[in-house]
């Protein structure tokens, strides 16, 4: 009689959110590709950043990474049993125009006395999944307590009430908050060692994708360029991405599985265009393994781009076509330090005996 392995709560948590984002893997790999294209159109002038063909061009890259929270509404709805169309509209609520257009700017507004503090919604992971699990067990609730008479309109009203309100006041603080506090320790180890903070940003971007943490770091690097005309986050962060390509690179190569080898490529390539999480969601974190090596390849070359001094004298996020972004002092060194991130998270992944 075989035994059935208990999981630990850690494995079962990846598990889950593996699930949660597998239903868009390709989508998403592909939007990650149509993005990273836009770049070398626009950086080869053949087409003008601020011209239509580009706003529609962008739109099309960008709409499922801007509403990603709708849709990982609706695939979390499905894993966790709650009614999907529920969700999409309580996902809806973080991306409402005038709501978020005040929220984004970073100030607190109040409902009913109750405070709701500004946090970016686009793009993000945690609020919305947290929120559909929550849905879940109030949607139980309701359905066991409100008469069937009234049932259909009643338990989607009051669960859409208290379902947003946890997430505006509750869900959504809770992982801006953490940000900020690794956005203040960033800046307080870059003033005592950049290769120090190399090594945090390279090892630690990549886990922070999973909970959003990464969008403080990108308000920092935002600002400093404003005020400073440069800004050292957005080159420490660099080594990351490419470390993720290299570990998908590796499980690409021990993978018999021609499918899985096609979501390999295409999720190893958006990841070179500066879109991790197609590789991140679709490879390396279902199994575990890998992710050991996008920390360690992360962090080595971060140490590098660290040590190098490398700056962004304007906002991008680092890719394979945006290395100009960073030309200047320590240049060849920066370059240097993601090639290494990628060559040894590769060589890690291809050591450590992942699922193929």
């Amino acid at each position: 009689m075989e035994e059935k392995k208990k999981k630990s709560v850690a494995a079962v948590l990846i598990d889950g959110v593996a699930g949660i984002f597998l239903p868009i893997v390709n989508l998403m790999s592909a939007a990650g590709i149509l993005k990273g294209a836009l770049v070398i159109l626009a950086a080869s002038d053949w087409i003008q950043a601020d011209s239509e063909t580009y706003l529609v061009l962008n739109a099309m890259a960008d709409s499922l990474f801007y509403f990603l929270p709708m849709l990982l509404a609706f695939t979390a709805a499905g894993k966790f049993g709650a009614n999907q169309f529920t969700a999409v509209v309580i996902a809806g609520i973080l991306l409402y125009p005038s709501l978020t257009t005040v929220l984004e700017q970073g100030n607190t507004i109040h409902f009913l006395g109750l405070p709701l503090r500004g946090v970016t919604y686009h793009s993000s992971v945690i609020p919305i999944i947290l929120a559909v699990g929550l849905l879940h067990f109030v949607e139980e609730f309701l359905n066991k307590v409100i008469p069937e008479m009234i049932k259909g309109f009643a338990v989607p009203l009051i669960s859409v009430l208290l379902v947003g309100l946890a997430t505006l006041a509750l869900f959504g603080p809770m992982g801006a908050v953490t940000g900020d506090v690794l956005a203040v320790g960033y800046e307080k180890v870059y003033g005592l060692s950049p290769v120090a903070a190399g090594i945090f940003l390279g090892a630690f971007t990549q886990p922070m994708v999973i909970f959003g943490f990464q969008w403080s770091f990108i308000l920092i690097a935002m600002n400093n360029i404003m005020i400073n005309g440069s800004d050292t986050v957005l080159a420490l962060m660099g080594p990351a991405a490419f470390s993720q390509a290299g570990a998908v690179f590796a499980v690409l190569l021990k993978s018999k599985d021609r499918a899985f080898q096609s979501i390999c490529g295409s999720a190893m390539l958006s990841a070179l265009f500066g879109i991790t999480e197609p590789a991140l969601f679709g490879v390396s974190l279902p199994r575990k393994k890998p992710m050991a090596g996008v920390c360690i390849g992360g962090g080595i070359g971060g140490a590098l781009a660290g040590l190098s001094g490398a700056q962004a004298m304007s906002f991008a996020f680092p890719s394979l076509v945006t290395f100009p972004v960073f030309y200047g002092e320590g240049f060849g060194m920066y370059v240097l330090s993601c090639l290494v991130a990628f060559a040894a998270s590769f060589l890690i992944t291809m050591i450590l005996k992942a699922e193929e």
